[in-house]
């Protein structure tokens, strides 16, 4: 019982410690080799203005501070707004196949964005940021459509029906996605990275953006866990417990899309980690969301950075896009979580 309870107090420290160097990882690797050393005495010298020493060349530095880190923090990012979308989806839902993807939601934020950005659509006040704001719009009223559509063919709300519901939808809308690009040839390269997943390019402005957003939405989810708990139990359950359960849904679906909007307006489509991670948390650390969903943002930022890693070395100095890596790994996981419920 000693043994197990220590293990216990482990597993908190032992996924923010593997977190943190897979992080540490996805800024080591590269073509141009940086030591750790190396890695620690050029962010001392951005954020402490220090001068740098002389063994590290300014193009070094350069690489680092501009190039790496800005694309590993912010595939981090994203893959914990993704893992958190996915766990409050599964929850919300009731069914452990829900994801952000599977739901649309990623197509739905994907088309958003990319009329926004083929019309040339901003808002004087968000500036560039209003693809984000179209890509939250987007993914919002097509995760609705979707439970809408479902709920027409099917008074039950079935879990089944409301996948392929999803999933149907989610073509549908790709499908609308690629006839919008195929009249604007100018923006073809810009859509097609919203299509297939990218972190090149990314800068700190973005991830500043994305760093302020997910922490505050994070807090917002857990605020909501025990809701969540008593959600999974069932909505006979979570109504005679008080639950408002049309408002605590249209809030925790909010939430999810606004994550996964922000996510496809800056990397693009990337399926799967929002199934992957909340399911292995579970696994590890229970079902108590206000731990799920924290150690779903730090078991899904993990293995985002991991999957950019393997994009931009395994055939380098080319860079496989981040949504065919991580679907390679997700759809097999979808496979089996699928069949082993039929078979249970």
């Amino acid at each position: 019982m000693g043994i197990k309870r220590i293990i216990q107090h482990l597993k908190i420290p032992a996924a923010v410690s593997a977190a943190v160097f897979c992080l540490f990882l996805g800024m080591v690797s590269g073509s141009v080799d940086i030591s750790p050393g190396d890695i620690l005495a050029i962010i001392r010298s951005h954020l402490l203005s220090v001068p740098l020493p002389e063994e590290i060349s300014r193009n070094t530095a350069s690489i680092l501070w501009n190039l790496r880190m800005p694309r590993a923090v912010m595939a981090f990012l994203v893959g914990a707004a993704l893992s958190m979308s996915g766990t409050v989806m599964q929850s919300v839902l009731r069914n452990p196949l829900a994801s952000s993807f599977t739901l649309g939601v990623s197509s739905g934020a994907s088309l958003s964005a990319a009329l926004a950005i083929l019309t040339g659509f901003t808002l004087p006040f968000l500036g560039q940021n209003t693809v984000v704001l179209c890509g939250f719009l987007g993914g919002l009223l097509t995760v609705f459509l979707a439970m809408m559509i479902a709920q027409h063919f099917d008074r039950n709300f079935g879990n089944t029906t409301v996948i392929l519901t999803g999933m149907v939808l989610s073509l549908f809308v790709n499908a609308l996605l690629t006839l919008v690009t195929s009249f604007s040839h100018e923006h073809l390269q810009q859509v097609v990275f919203w299509q297939m997943g990218s972190f090149s390019g990314q800068n700190w402005g973005n991830c500043a953006v994305m760093a302020l957003m997910t922490p505050v939405l994070m807090l917002c989810l857990m605020h909501y866990g025990s809701e969540m708990d008593l959600m999974t139990f069932g909505e006979e359950q979570a109504l005679s417990a008080g639950v408002d359960m049309r408002k605590t849904r249209i809030i925790l679906i909010a939430v999810s899309a606004l994550l996964t909007g922000a996510s496809v307006s800056f990397a693009g489509v990337i399926g799967f980690v929002d199934l992957i991670a909340p399911h292995v948390v579970r696994r590890i650390f229970g079902s108590r969301h206000a731990l799920v969903i924290p150690m779903s943002a730090l078991l899904g930022g993990a293995f985002m950075v991991l999957a950019d890693l393997i994009a931009r070395t395994i055939v380098s100095p080319r860079e496989l896009p981040i949504g065919a890596v991580t679907a390679l790994i997700g759809a097999p996981f979808f496979a089996f979580i699928f069949f082993s419920r039929r078979q249970g």
